[in-house]
């Protein structure tokens, strides 16, 4: 059996995919693991989209900078975080908790309140910096399942966020673009990177101790 650490040793970010088909079962686990990532105040404020479209897989390829790997890949993700904290959007999150929980929505409780009213005086620009924050926990809980799967993935920040929320119509959903993560297999033969060592900081370095 595969351990997490293996896992993580064996994923590198892939830079050529040979275009296989990764199965919709294992894409399913890796978009799970994203929905159960763990959010500040459990708002999950993003979204994922999943392109495999390969017409819009090409249209969005020049706005990443033509990187190979979004139209070799079998199914690219997006990951999309909320515009603004709005008072609707965290009582829905709440309104659906309780729904879940078999618990009355009734008025507003205290933590409730106090959230509100904290984020809602916030710029949009300061809530979507927090909510893209939280949705870089779900992309990295998504790249671990991948890895977890034998499944290669490429985080990549390299695009023009407006354009690609423009041709993705993200305005409207109320959502902003923060990251893409193309799923696929790596071609040994065209990846320059697949056979290099990896490299991290020494341990002794990379954590500091107090005790």
């Amino acid at each position: 059996m595969t351990t997490f650490s293996n896992a993580l040793n064996w994923r590198y970010a892939t830079k050529k995919m040979n275009g296989e088909k990764v199965s919709q079962d294992k894409v399913d686990q890796i978009l799970e693991a994203a929905h159960l990532a763990p959010t500040s105040s459990g708002l999950q404020p993003f979204r994922v989209i999943v392109v495999t479209n390969p017409a819009l897989k090409a249209q969005i390829q020049p706005i990443a900078f033509g990187q190979a790997q979004i139209v070799d890949s079998s199914h690219l993700l997006i990951f999309a975080a909320w515009d603004n904290y709005t008072e609707e959007r965290i009582r829905g999150v709440f309104s659906h908790a309780n729904q879940e929980r078999g618990l009355p929505d009734e008025t507003p409780g205290d933590y409730e309140v106090m959230l509100t009213s904290t984020y809602t005086v916030r710029t949009p620009e300061e809530n979507f910096q927090h909510a893209a924050r939280q949705a870089y926990i779900g992309f990295g809980m998504a790249i671990a399942q991948a890895a977890l799967l034998e499944v290669d993935a490429t985080p990549m920040e390299g695009f023009n966020g407006p354009e690609l929320d423009k041709l993705l119509g993200l305005e409207s959903k109320g959502l902003r673009s923060v990251t893409l993560l193309p799923l696929g297999y790596r071609d040994p033969e065209g990846d320059w990177l697949v056979k290099l060592k990896k490299v991290r900081t020494p341990m002794e370095d990379f954590v500091i101790h107090f005790s």
